[in-house]
């Protein structure tokens, strides 16, 4: 909900460029059953493809204002591990670039990155149903329209 809020609620962001993982791949596309004040644990898989669709549903309702999801990848911090195989150092340039480069395709919009690569993501996140069923469903929990 963080993300919906702090998009709904922030006014005049150049751009959007949200957290998702890779692990949007294995996320079900269902809002049944979902508990939205986290009483019981969600999945994450589930949380990262939600995330990834608000991305490109703010994309497709605010076409001037740049919005898109990025993949740091699997790095080594706390979450991730010592093992995890990505760069550190890499997890973060391309958020870092799509917030504030003027490179023409730093200024495309409704994208999923992963190392300053576009990516086709999980075909849930460009279904603009779905996509308005998980903001109806956002906004009716929140209390705050996008």
């Amino acid at each position: 909900m963080a993300p919906y809020l702090l998009t709904a609620l922030l006014r005049g962001p150049r751009r959007h460029v949200y957290l998702s993982s890779g692990s949007h791949f294995s996320g079900y596309p269902s809002l049944s059953g979902v508990d939205w004040r986290g009483a019981t644990a969600g999945s994450y898989a589930d949380s990262k493809l939600f995330v990834t669709a608000l991305a490109c549903a703010v994309a497709r309702l605010r076409p001037g204002v740049p919005s898109n999801a990025v993949d740091p990848g699997w790095v080594p911090t706390r979450m991730g591990g010592p093992s995890a195989p990505d760069d550190l150092e890499l997890g973060h340039r391309t958020q870092e670039w799509l917030a504030t480069s003027d490179e023409p395709e730093a200024l495309t919009t409704g994208g999923y990155w992963y190392h300053r690569q576009r990516q086709q993501p999980h075909r849930a996140v460009h279904d603009e149903a779905f996509q308005d069923r998980l903001l109806r469903a956002l906004a009716e929990e929140t209390g705050t329209a996008l």
